[in-house]
């Protein structure tokens, strides 16, 4: 199962580098600051979401493990991070 969680993680996380040199690409090519705040804007929706996947993926691997308490400290850590990130 650990292999499993660990090649998705990593899966995601390449998939997520390639999303992003794929947008700097686009703003090189298009070379128009509005289609660059346009691009921009939408990795800021591709950001968080992979980082919740990939953060909800570890928990589940990591849950039997953990104690009930440190497992509410993390998402605690989890929910914190997350204002910060979408908060405007």
């Amino acid at each position: 199962m650990w292999l499993k969680v660990i090649l998705v993680m990593a899966l995601l996380r390449m998939i997520s580098g390639t999303i992003e040199l794929i947008a700097a690409f686009l703003i090189l090519r298009f070379n128009n600051i509005e289609k660059a705040l346009i691009i921009n804007s939408s990795l800021a929706f591709v950001g968080p979401l992979i980082f919740m996947t990939i953060t909800s993926l570890g928990l589940v691997g990591v849950a039997e493990k953990l104690s009930f308490g440190k497992l509410a400290w993390v998402s605690i850590g989890i929910v914190c991070l997350l204002i910060g990130i979408l908060k405007k």
